[in-house]
């Protein structure tokens, strides 16, 4: 009876062993499990900046305008690659009365701009538009034009008297076959009255866009 007795005890006890082994062995996480499941969380609870989340400087040119008046599109061409260069917007600047081929004639003196030349009274040219949509959002303005008889077209003048540029950093550029920028960024500063006014540049009428986006990137915006 001792010997049966002995016998079940250690039979009843094995298996007592057995069932706490196996019950140690389902509640512990293996360390697989341990190491995954934060690296899962993170993941799924944060955002990693990709290239279609991170912010991107498409919009950076927002505040810049660039308003131009081009009598033969030279001056438009170069405002184009300015824009370009800096993503900004553009405004052209558009007399009423636009000037015709025969108008831009300063050979003839019977021409409009050599009658407009001789007599600084009909310099005042109206412009069909005077002001660009939203300028008080721009912080730099470019301004454009061609030089006529060693000064900014008289458009442009039109333009400079009616805006306030308060605030505003102001850039002149021209176009020309010759003539430099001379003093024309300078008489529409005065004229303005306002504004922070940086040196110009005179372009060939033939500038490149890399030319101008040299010129642009030296610039520093």
């Amino acid at each position: 009876m001792k010997v049966i007795f002995k016998r079940l005890s250690s039979l009843l006890l094995a298996c007592v062993m057995l069932f706490s082994l196996a019950a140690c062995g389902q509640a512990a996480p293996s360390t697989e499990d341990e190491t995954q499941a934060p690296a899962e969380t993170g993941q799924s609870t944060e955002t990693t900046p990709t290239e279609e989340t991170a912010p991107t400087d498409e919009t950076a040119g927002g505040n810049v305008l660039v308003a131009y008046f081009s009598a033969t599109g030279n001056t438009e061409t170069v405002a184009g690659y300015i824009a370009d260069a800096l993503g900004a917007d553009t405004f052209e600047i558009t007399p009423v009365e636009p000037y015709t081929a025969d108008d831009l004639n300063w050979s003839d003196e019977s021409s409009r701009v050599s009658r407009e030349h001789e007599d600084p009274s009909l310099q005042t040219v109206e412009l069909a538009e005077t002001t660009p949509e939203n300028w008080d959002s721009y912080d730099t303005v470019f301004i454009g034009y061609p030089i006529w008889w060693g000064v900014a077209a008289w458009p442009m003048s039109s333009f400079v008297a009616a805006n306030d540029f308060t605030g505003k950093t102001v850039i002149p550029f021209c176009t020309s076959s010759s003539s430099g920028l001379g003093d024309s960024g300078t008489l529409l500063e005065e004229l303005a009255g306002t504004g922070e006014w940086l040196d110009g540049q005179r372009f060939r009428s033939s500038a490149s866009e890399t030319e101008v986006a040299d010129w642009v990137t030296g610039l520093g915006l």
